[in-house]
């Protein structure tokens, strides 16, 4: 693939980013999100949990936190035009980091 096609791949992924729903987001927030979703997107299956866990943590220490009507909004935001197998894993990762806090 080259740049061109690299650089559309990147849009597309990035395009979550650009819902009018995140509109009122703080940009450190969004910019923190971004680069979370690019490194995650490197990750295996059996991985992210840890890596998420990892990021939680490490965003609660620098003192950046999210609303729970934040959270709910990235969700919903991120699982549009997903495949509806997509979208239940995604469920119940949630389910599972709910049951660990």
């Amino acid at each position: 693939m080259d740049n061109n096609g690299n650089n559309k791949e990147n849009n597309q992924n990035n395009s979550w980013m650009n819902h009018p729903n995140l509109s009122g987001m703080d940009p450190a927030k969004l910019a923190m999100l971004q680069s979370l979703a690019e490194q995650g997107s490197q990750k295996g299956q059996n991985d992210i949990m840890p890596f998420l866990m990892a990021a939680a943590s490490k965003s609660k220490s620098s003192g950046m936190q999210f609303s729970k009507n934040e959270m709910d909004t990235i969700i919903e935001v991120l699982k549009i035009g997903k495949p509806p197998a997509e979208v239940a894993k995604i469920d119940r990762m949630l389910q599972l980091m709910k049951m660990m806090r």
